[in-house]
């Protein structure tokens, strides 16, 4: 038989060649995302989802879908294209090396309220730390007359009232025909909080390096009276630097509350400490603990009556408890009464009438609570829910038509009226919610004529008291402040500006606008007669406003 011949092998098929553009699928992925990133930054994901995605949220969805284009690309070019090796290994290591000389170089200084990062050079020291420290130390005060309150003063926290409206003096908003004059302008130590006066005294709190300063100046000329300074600092990357509360001016003594826990009683006139305590220390408190429960620093402004100087509390205390308010005698800063076991937030303690009875109210971690003022015993309290170290609770809450209390806050919570039941013991239900409206995340609402005015995630906007419904919304101010003077809204925007907006539930109507400071701007305003007072981080100034009418100075 003929030998058989062997069968053929079949031709080995060798490897498609890998491509070197990204395949269909890669740009569908992009596109996908570059679709909801549309979504995100035209602010449609809101209806989906809910109003919790504000600005900052924004950005951190944008970060993250831009982050995930990048990997798309980047993943596929690494391990999937045709690129030689010596490519793509050189393309990755060049790309962590830019990645860790980038975090070696620099650091995050601060972030807007938006969450945008400013970067610093690592070696380059904070601004605070480049100016000189406490000035002038009470020794060195020479003996002047006892503060008396004069007409006009802006003694605390959102003015004499303690509601961020005044009414009056009449201002001209004419500031493009009638600009503002700028009386004096200076540096000044980190801190977000604002002034108080009392005549032409000025008093603000300030980080100067190690030191927590409280510092005096003059309204006419900014030169510094005298200081008061504690080696204390508070510094957060989300919160930044230095002290974030306004003090309080009563019967020519200055009282301040610092970021740390330090509260001080000193005599306006020559800037000696009457007496001071650690909060922390005095309650017990863990300091360490407070710190990762209140991560953004004390901000509460002391409440002074005609006997007591009435402040946030906090905890944990050795037991694991939290105290809501404590309250010292006025004279001596001996302890008269704790009141509420709840953590604080970052609002100030207020009096007001309600029911027919003077109270001390406040808004908690996650509540709005009365407390009894002669022993700090709790009256009522309604549920406003909230966490010190994540969606803080940082606007003040408003009593309006006798026993109605309104209240905002961002991280998606909004506004809310609640209004008071009879019966044995106080309770408040809700009038209504908006979760979408008046997103105060680090600012306030001035209330005029029943309606409510405040930046709702940046956007000014007004809100009826009766119904919460939105009247108008308008102009992009950034995370800043506002102040009712008379039937002017002004607005101090988180760029520096100063706006004059129409104080009328009909429509946004910009009145004027000046340039008034730089930089990232939180701080409240002062208005002190015609003189307005405005500070950031970096830098104060005064400037005095026209008047629609002359007349005598307030």
């Amino acid at each position: 038989m003929p030998p058989r011949r062997p069968a053929p092998k079949s031709p080995v098929k060798s490897a498609a060649p890998r491509p070197l553009v990204p395949p269909v699928r890669v740009f569908v992925t992009l596109a996908s995302l570059a679709a909801a990133m549309a979504m995100v930054r035209m602010g449609l994901l809101e209806p989906l989802v809910g109003s919790i995605v504000d600005a900052a949220v924004r950005n951190i969805i944008s970060l993250i879908l831009a982050f995930s284009a990048l990997m798309a690309v980047l993943g596929w070019f690494l391990f999937q294209s045709g690129h030689s090796a010596w490519l793509t290994r050189s393309v990755g290591l060049g790309l962590l090396a830019a990645v860790g000389l980038a975090c070696a170089v620099f650091r995050v200084e601060r972030v807007s309220g938006d969450l945008v990062p400013q970067l610093a050079f690592r070696w380059a020291p904070s601004r605070d730390r480049l100016l000189p420290q406490a000035a002038k130390p009470a020794a060195e005060v020479e003996v002047a007359a006892a503060w008396t309150p004069t007409l006009g003063d802006f003694s605390r926290f959102l003015g004499p009232q303690g509601s961020a409206s005044l009414e009056g003096p009449i201002l001209d908003p004419s500031w493009e025909s009638r600009p503002p004059e700028q009386l004096w302008r200076r540096p000044i130590g980190a801190g977000w909080g604002g002034f108080a006066t009392c005549g032409d005294h000025a008093v603000t709190l300030e980080q100067r390096g190690d030191d927590e300063i409280v510092s005096c100046q003059s309204v006419a000329t900014g030169d510094v009276e005298w200081t008061v300074s504690v080696p204390a600092r508070h510094e957060t990357v989300l919160g930044g630097v230095g002290p974030r509360s306004t003090p309080t001016i009563a019967g020519g003594a200055v009282y301040t509350t610092g970021a740390t826990g330090w509260l001080h009683a000193i005599d306006g006139a020559s800037g000696r400490v009457l007496w001071k305590k650690n909060v922390l220390d005095d309650l017990g408190i863990d300091a360490a603990a407070h710190g990762l429960a209140v991560s953004w620093g004390r901000a509460g402004s002391p409440l002074v009556t005609e006997s007591l100087v009435i402040v946030p509390g906090g905890g944990p205390r050795q037991d694991g408890s939290a105290v809501s308010l404590v309250a010292y005698n006025r004279a001596t800063g001996e302890r008269r009464w704790t009141g509420g076991a709840e953590q604080i937030s970052y609002v100030s303690p207020q009096t007001a009438s309600i029911g027919g009875r003077e109270i001390v109210f406040t808004v908690n971690e996650s509540s709005v609570a009365g407390y009894d003022p002669a022993d700090g015993t709790e009256l009522w309290r309604f549920d406003w829910p909230g966490h010190s170290n994540s969606d803080a609770t940082c606007s003040q809450a408003h009593v309006f038509d006798g026993g109605r209390i309104f209240v905002s806050k961002g991280y998606g919570a909004g506004a809310a009226a609640f209004e008071l039941k009879a019966g044995d013991r106080p309770t408040f239900e809700a009038m209504w919610r908006q979760p979408g409206l008046l997103k105060t995340k680090f600012t306030n609402v001035a209330i005029h004529d029943g309606h409510a005015y405040g930046l709702s995630d940046g956007i000014l906007e007004c809100v009826s008291l009766a119904d919460g419904a939105r009247r108008w919304k308008g102009g992009r101010y950034g995370q800043g402040q506002v102040l009712r003077v008379g039937g002017l809204l002004i607005v101090q925007a988180e760029s520096g500006e100063v706006v004059a907006v129409a104080c009328s539930p009909e429509k946004h109507r910009v009145m004027g606008r000046f340039a008034a400071i730089d930089g990232q701007t939180w701080n409240n305003l002062c208005l002190t007669g015609d003189r307005l007072l405005v500070r950031n981080a970096e830098e104060a100034a005064c400037y005095r406003l026209p008047l629609a009418a002359r007349g005598p100075a307030l």
